[in-house]
């Protein structure tokens, strides 16, 4: 089997210049690994472009080739079926996503954050996340000022709740549900202090924002933040990433802790750079779970490892999101 260096992620330190940040998004787009990748799909990774035009080039390739979601209709990231890959290009997607960031879970990088933000996503994926965050504070692993479950009005299909074996989830109506139900489960929440919500039908433009104060550790936040497209689209990473700053107002120099699931590290990371570390100047460091360290008796089956498609699905995410990152670093390029 092929084996790579790891590619580092585009540092998200408060004090690193553009080019530093910029630098990083190039060296990750002209890893060995990605460009080996792009040859397997028959392509060749162009040499002489300008950064911008390779990003673009990528993000094109990538849609053609590993945009299985789109293939099928737009679905959701679980719903992509089965692609069947010859084994030898099976083999190479996996040790590059390995290479890349989305197989094996790290280290916490600091031992205190200001700002813990556990992203949602599909309803096992909210559980299993806020499970994990309340391990890294409850076990002492992290000191964090106080914690953000981020998630929004997205429907959960009954899919999603399948197996939970949870008396309270075929009321989880929406992935901001399963957030708050995530956090009381695992940070051992009552009721909240405090409930701010949009009112009328649930929209794109719809918000809610939930305080707890557990009888130990931080106060925890729910949100559930509006989409800023919200004629053509419902809310997304950076639209919860933008919601929470808006809602807290981070300080610059802040520590920010994102906590979320491995596969999608390199992407939801340069979101958070692009969205806190370049518009409010905090401190980015983002983790995925570690499915070993999630105690017996969390909802669900610990998630394990993913098939080759779902890998080339997110590293075309990482690329899209590398070349916006890229873009709000050199507005001029």
């Amino acid at each position: 089997m092929v084996r790579y260096e790891p590619v580092p992620l585009p540092t998200g330190a408060a004090d690193a210049s553009p080019a530093e940040v910029a630098a990083g998004v190039i060296d990750w787009a002209c890893s060995v690994p990605l460009r080996d990748l792009v040859a397997a799909f028959g392509g060749e990774v162009p040499g002489r472009l300008p950064p911008v035009e390779l990003l673009a080039w990528l993000d094109d390739f990538s849609a053609v080739h590993w945009d299985f979601r789109r293939r099928r209709g737009a679905v959701e990231r679980d719903e992509i079926g089965e692609v069947v890959l010859p084994p030898a290009v099976t083999e190479l997607v996996k040790a590059v996503a390995r290479a890349l960031g989305l197989v094996e879970p790290g280290p916490v990088p600091a031992r205190r954050y200001d700002h813990l933000l556990i992203l949602g996503g599909l309803a096992r994926s909210c559980l299993h996340r806020t499970a994990y965050a309340a391990y890294l504070v409850g076990s002492g692993t992290v000191e964090v000022g106080e914690v953000a479950a981020l998630g929004s009005f997205r429907p959960v299909r009954p899919a999603e709740t399948t197996g939970l074996d949870l008396p309270d989830a075929a009321g989880l109506g929406y992935e901001v549900d399963a957030m708050d139900l995530g956090v009381r489960l695992g940070f051992g929440c009552a009721g909240p202090v405090e409930e701010r919500a949009s009112t009328g039908p649930v929209t794109h433009h719809s918000w809610a924002v939930r305080t707890y104060r557990p009888a130990s550790g931080p106060p925890v936040r729910v949100l559930a933040a509006p989409s800023t497209e919200p004629a053509t689209r419902r809310a997304h990473t950076s639209d919860t990433y933008h919601f929470w700053a808006e809602t807290v107002r981070p300080a610059p120099g802040n520590r920010v802790l994102v906590l979320t699931s491995q596969l999608y590290v390199p992407f939801q990371h340069c979101d958070a750079v692009r969205s806190l570390r370049l518009g409010h100047g905090c401190r980015v460091d983002t983790v995925g779970l570690d499915p070993a360290r999630l105690r017996p008796g969390t909802p669900g089956a610990a998630p394990g490892r993913y098939a080759a498609p779902q890998y080339l699905q997110e590293i075309r995410s990482a690329i899209r999101s590398m070349r916006h990152l890229f873009l709000a670093l050199t507005p001029d390029a």
